[in-house]
């Protein structure tokens, strides 16, 4: 297993997370160690999530530690005043979140709630929610165990199968409610379907942070997929 990577704190995972665009998620696949050291090693990608619903926990919690390895390395490499990110998150296991040092535990709403996730996580781990209608997204906001929030799925997609897409509305709202970059607003991410084919769309409603799987997983390039979409939000 992967030596230990240490824990930089709360202070510096809310720097990275402000200035972060793009955040992959990604399921556990084959050859995951050079997978996210090349999509890592390049531009492009502020936080990864490891989400992957059909492993067992003892593979979920060597993906986790391999993927904060990949991230610690990638931070090496960067150059001296660089961003702090790229960020590692772990979906819905707050025991796993706890257990493995990830920056990030991303929850949704059938979840366990932020405020009993703090518990487990303790104060230096950031939260993250899945919102999918105005109310959710209002309580997001107003949730101070809840660090940033994902709206969508904005077009329906397999990796939340059964979830009926919320269209560009939500977002439009997420954008007036919390401005991107603006001082005090709470972070967020437009989710479901993103990719260079609707970046576009996505960025016309306001929002300026993006979850993206298959325009990054499923590319043939998936290094060169991830420092496109990065140069095309942080141009923006």
């Amino acid at each position: 297993m992967p030596s230990p990577v240490a824990d930089p704190g709360r202070a510096t995972r809310l720097a990275a997370l402000a200035d972060a665009r793009l955040y992959l998620c990604t399921p556990v696949r084959p050859s995951f160690g050079p997978f996210l050291d090349g999509v890592l090693g390049a531009p492009g990608v502020d936080l990864v999530q490891v989400r992957d619903k059909t492993v067992e926990w003892r593979a979920e919690v060597l993906a986790l530690t391999i993927a904060r390895t990949a991230a610690a390395a990638a931070r090496s490499r960067g150059p001296a005043g660089s961003r702090s990110g790229p960020l590692v998150s772990a979906n819905d296991r707050a025991d796993l979140a706890a257990a493995t040092g990830v920056d990030i535990l991303h929850v949704g709403q059938d979840d366990i709630p932020p405020a009993v996730a703090r518990r487990f996580v303790g104060p230096d781990v950031l939260i993250g929610l899945s919102t999918h209608d105005p109310d959710q997204l209002r309580a997001a906001i107003a949730d101070p165990d809840v660090d940033y929030f994902c709206v969508g799925p904005v077009w329906a997609t397999p990796t939340k199968a059964g979830r009926a897409p919320v269209g560009l509305e939500l977002p439009r709202l997420a954008a007036r409610l919390a401005p991107p970059f603006e001082p005090g607003a709470k972070p967020w991410f437009v989710t479901g379907g993103v990719g260079e084919d609707t970046l576009d769309d996505v960025l016309a409603t306001g929002a300026r942070r993006v979850v993206v799987v298959r325009g990054i997983t499923g590319a043939d390039d998936p290094a060169a997929a991830a420092a496109s979409l990065g140069r095309r939000l942080r141009s923006t």
